[in-house]
């Protein structure tokens, strides 16, 4: 493979973004494709919904973007810059967990800084990646105009909160009132004084739960286990039930714990499903229940790399350097700098990973779910291309935000001074 390839990065995103910085800096030419009208993926804020509040529809018009007004980071400033590009800037907010607005402005400059912003081109929806004859055709489309370009290799950096998931249960589509997927929430007011069930406990759960309790008439929590949220008193004002057994066209909805309540609003905070509706592989890459694969390290599929790769697909890591590191990678490995195993070993590690989780009884949904093992996948990144590991610190002040999160005073996590805590660390 020659030193210097013609590369399309889909998406400019942080994951987008960084792939530019890094291919660029070893010489590759870099396309960013990026589908809205500016940079940032995820961060840009939008304050239309879409017309299907749940996004099953396949006919609806997709919003991209899934910020609610008032999100703040959930990790703090330490946590979110990059090795040669801290977020140490105050724009705007100066808060240690700071507003997604704040976190735009950070973005911006990186690109600038870096010259990024040049390489993107903006308003273009990329609809079709299709391998051919040892190339990859990308086929995008501005307004009305489409076209259909060459390109060497590809990095898929569209991120991962643009396709719902939803629960589902018995009843649920004759059920008379609203469902909305927390995808489409953005402001507390459509649930005033209404009577709200929300499902599940993640981290967008229990922000717009304390969020909406404050103007909704009554907000239930369902959750398959209620050991985490009793402890924290982000959840004292709402009742908790398990999870939800069945609803009818009365507006009840029946609990397995054997509660029920007449509401007005189920509401889906149940995560997103991993997304490629442009990459056509002949299902060499598929989604399976939330498993894209087989991906090796998360990263290379390995019948088609390293010319086909993805950034951003782990979760519960401190995403900002795992996406930087993993950009080193790929730009690394495509300019022949680093070899990647055989295909067969490739293949035979990412089973070796599936069967792991297997044993350990783990659903195929937390293939990409990297919590317990964030800091030993990171770690192995750093020494594929020669980078510092994660310091000890970083390592502290993530597994103390965790801490805080699922503590009694997780309500008030965003308030810990993080600075004067490091200042205590021995």
């Amino acid at each position: 493979m020659p030193s210097s390839l013609n590369v399309s990065v889909i998406g400019a995103g942080v994951g987008g973004l960084l792939a530019g910085r890094e291919l660029q800096r070893v010489g590759h030419r870099v396309t960013i494709f990026e589908k809205q009208n500016q940079l940032g993926g995820t961060w840009v804020y939008d304050p239309r919904v879409e017309s299907d509040l749940l996004s099953l529809d396949p006919d609806r018009e997709i919003i991209h973007n899934s910020l609610y007004s008032s999100l703040r980071t959930n990790l703090p400033r330490h946590l979110m810059g990059f090795s040669d590009f801290p977020f140490t800037k105050i724009y705007d907010d100066s808060r240690i967990f700071p507003s997604h607005e704040e976190v735009l402005k950070f973005l911006n400059d990186f690109a600038l800084h870096f010259g990024v912003s040049e390489l993107i081109r903006l308003s273009t929806e990329v609809v079709r990646v299709e391998a051919r004859n040892d190339e990859w055709i990308v086929e995008s489309r501005n307004g009305e105009q489409t076209q259909e370009e060459v390109f060497n290799a590809v990095v898929v950096c569209n991120g991962m909160f643009t396709q719902p998931r939803v629960a589902h249960f018995p009843g649920m589509e004759k059920w008379p009132g609203k469902q909305i997927h927390s995808h489409n929430y953005r402001v507390p007011e459509p649930f005033r004084d209404q009577t709200v069930v929300v499902i599940g406990a993640g981290p967008s759960s229990m922000d717009i739960s304390g969020e909406i309790a404050e103007v909704a008439k009554e907000v239930h929590i369902s959750i398959r286990s209620s050991s985490l949220l009793s402890k924290s008193n982000i959840f004292e004002r709402l009742k908790q039930h398990s999870e939800i057994d069945y609803v009818d066209e009365s507006g009840k909805v029946a609990f397995a714990d054997g509660s029920s309540v007449h509401a007005d609003i189920i509401f889906h905070c149940t995560g997103y499903r991993y997304n490629f509706p442009f990459l056509k592989t002949n299902h060499t890459v598929t989604v399976d229940d939330n498993r894209v694969g087989p991906l090796y390290k998360h990263i290379f599929p390995p019948v088609l790399a390293p010319s086909l790769s993805f950034i951003g697909i782990p979760t519960a890591v401190t995403v900002f350097p795992m996406m930087e590191l993993q950009a080193k990678w790929i730009s690394l490995v495509l300019s022949g700098h680093l070899l990647l195993p055989s295909e067969e070993s490739m293949l035979a590690d990412t089973k070796a990973y599936y069967k792991s989780m297997e044993q350990q009884g783990l659903p195929i949904r937390l293939t990409h779910f990297l919590f317990s093992t964030k800091f030993e996948y990171l770690d192995w990144l750093a020494d594929q291309v020669g980078v510092p590991q994660i310091d000890e610190l970083s390592r502290k002040i993530f597994a103390q935000v965790f801490i805080n999160i699922f503590s009694s005073e997780a309500a008030r996590f965003r308030e810990w001074d993080v600075d004067r805590w490091v200042d205590t660390v021995p």
